[in-house]
C-alpha cells in the first residue's frame, strides 16, 4: 500500500508541475497580444499624427510662400 501511495503522490506532483507551466505559457501569449495591439494602436496613431503634421506643415509653407 505504501508504495501505491508514494507512485500517486509523483504522479499528482507531476500532473501539478505540468499544469503550472502550461499556465505559465499562456500567461507569455496573453502579455505578447497586449504587447501586439499596444504597438499596433501607436503605430495607428503616429501614422495619423504624422499626416496631420505633414498637412498642418504644407499649410504653413503655402502661407509663407504668400507673404515672401
Amino acid at each position: 500500500m505504501n508504495t501505491f501511495m508514494v507512485s500517486t503522490l509523483a504522479f499528482i506532483a507531476g500532473v501539478k508541475n505540468r499544469l503550472t507551466n502550461e499556465e505559465k505559457g499562456a500567461t507569455a501569449v496573453e502579455y505578447g497580444i497586449m504587447v501586439t495591439l499596444i504597438a499596433v494602436v501607436i503605430i495607428a496613431a503616429v501614422a495619423l499624427i504624422g499626416t496631420n503634421l505633414d498637412h498642418a506643415f504644407d499649410a504653413v509653407n503655402v502661407e509663407l510662400d504668400k507673404v515672401v
